[in-house]
């Protein structure tokens, strides 16, 4: 009841996609934000397989999977939303995208509810205890 304060976080991540620079003819700034996102999706890639092997997990490596650690592996219940294109000229990045949420659908989560007792609890089972 509220004896008991429940927490959650709500993690929403729009990993775009493979940005290739030379198809979208990017440059300057554009070209080099394209090549971060490539990065960290590169890492997340790392980060999954790593996941499903349960081998050494490089949340480290990067700003994204680290952020995103309690959701990969973690205690978090995960949902991971894989949007395609059926256009002809998409295939590649349909067929990487679907590959990425084939792998992330076989991380294991082990979800735990975050709760703790509230001020008012506390501190009765304080004066308990010191009595």
């Amino acid at each position: 009841g509220e004896d008991v304060i429940r927490t959650g976080k709500l993690h929403l991540v729009d990993l775009a996609g493979a940005e290739s620079v030379g198809r979208s003819f990017a440059r300057g700034q554009r070209a080099k934000e394209a090549g971060r996102i490539n990065q960290s999706l590169l890492t997340l890639g790392r980060v999954i397989n790593a996941l499903v092997a349960n081998d050494y997990v490089p949340y480290r490596d990067s700003k994204l999977t680290r952020l995103l650690q309690q959701s990969l592996g973690g205690k978090s219940k995960t949902l991971i939303i894989a949007t395609v294109s059926p256009s002809q000229l998409c295939v590649n990045e349909t067929i990487s995208t679907l590959d990425y949420a084939h792998k992330a659908k076989n991380i294991l989560n082990k979800p735990t509810v975050n709760q703790k007792m509230s001020e008012k609890v506390t501190t009765y089972f304080n004066i308990y205890i010191n009595v």
